[in-house]
């Protein structure tokens, strides 16, 4: 079989929206820290903290994820990252609620690119409050594979990121915050907590902070700029690693009209490491 043959795949998970992960996304946050009270909506993007990807320790590859193969396509490539994702928030979701969540596999695209084969992989979720047929929230999940790295690689030309922000909140990662995002969403991948691993095995010169906290990270600042506002969908592409070996920022720009909010992450260079926009009800 090939990748290809994956496409149209589905499987289906069901969660309960409980109020500890919430809490402690929180305090990762810097946020207050307290459990909220049953009803109480989930801001975007915190249902990540549900459907979490339970797989037995025999299960696990050498680079903290699962095995290839499974739901996901098994792409030989060895490095995997999350290119991006797009959302569509068409109801609330709330603490107490049971939800269900499908999955499908919905394009596998081979590609050639600087360093070699690309694969991507674009799976489209689907929640659902348990009994309900509605959607209420749709995502759509980018990952691409590619090659592992080696000497000869030349890194992509970087972009400035915007000179106009209207807010900046300044970040400085550290092993405490990886961990804790990654043991939040039960992340095993080794890039964002294995320093040996991620520099001798991988190349890259620090742990990578995990592109879905940054998108978050974004959300999280138009919140508290904007508290009266509701994300009637968001999409995010991320454009170069952050690593936590330095200081990063998030930024954002409401539009003229208050329709949207250009948002974006850079890092202590100024370049552009994350490009999203987020479309208000």
């Amino acid at each position: 079989m090939t990748a290809k043959d994956w496409i149209g795949r589905t499987e289906t998970v069901s969660d309960t929206v409980t109020a500890t992960p919430y809490a402690a996304l929180s305090a990762t946050l810097d946020r207050p820290a307290e459990r909220p009270a049953p009803g109480t909506p989930l801001p975007p993007l915190w249902h990540w903290l549900y459907f979490l990807p339970l797989h037995r320790q025999s299960e696990i590859g050498p680079d903290g994820h699962a095995r290839r193969g499974g739901f996901l396509p098994p792409v030989p490539l060895p490095r995997r990252m999350w290119a991006g994702s797009q959302f569509e928030f068409h109801e609330p979701l709330r603490v107490g609620d049971a939800l269900t969540r499908t999955s499908t596999i919905q394009d596998v695209t081979e590609k050639s690119g600087r360093t070699g084969p690309l694969v991507f992989v674009k799976v489209r979720h689907e929640i659902r409050r348990a009994g309900e047929t509605a959607v209420a929230l749709t995502e759509f999940h980018d990952i691409v594979y590619r090659e592992a790295a080696t000497a000869d690689d030349v890194p992509p030309e970087p972009r400035p990121a915007p000179a106009d922000a209207a807010w900046e909140q300044p970040w400085v990662p550290d092993d405490v915050l990886l961990f804790r995002y990654s043991a939040l969403t039960f992340n095993g991948h080794r890039i964002h907590y294995d320093r040996r691993y991620v520099t001798e095995t991988e190349g890259y010169p620090g742990l990578i902070v995990h592109g879905p906290l940054i998108a978050t990270l974004l959300l999280d600042l138009l919140r508290h700029r904007m508290p009266d506002a509701e994300v009637a969908s968001y999409s995010f592409k991320a454009v170069r690693p952050t690593f936590d070996i330095n200081p990063f920022s998030v930024c954002g720009t409401p539009s003229a009209d208050g329709k949207s909010v250009r948002l974006w992450a850079k890092d202590h260079e100024g370049w552009l490491t994350m490009d999203a926009t987020a479309v208000l009800k």
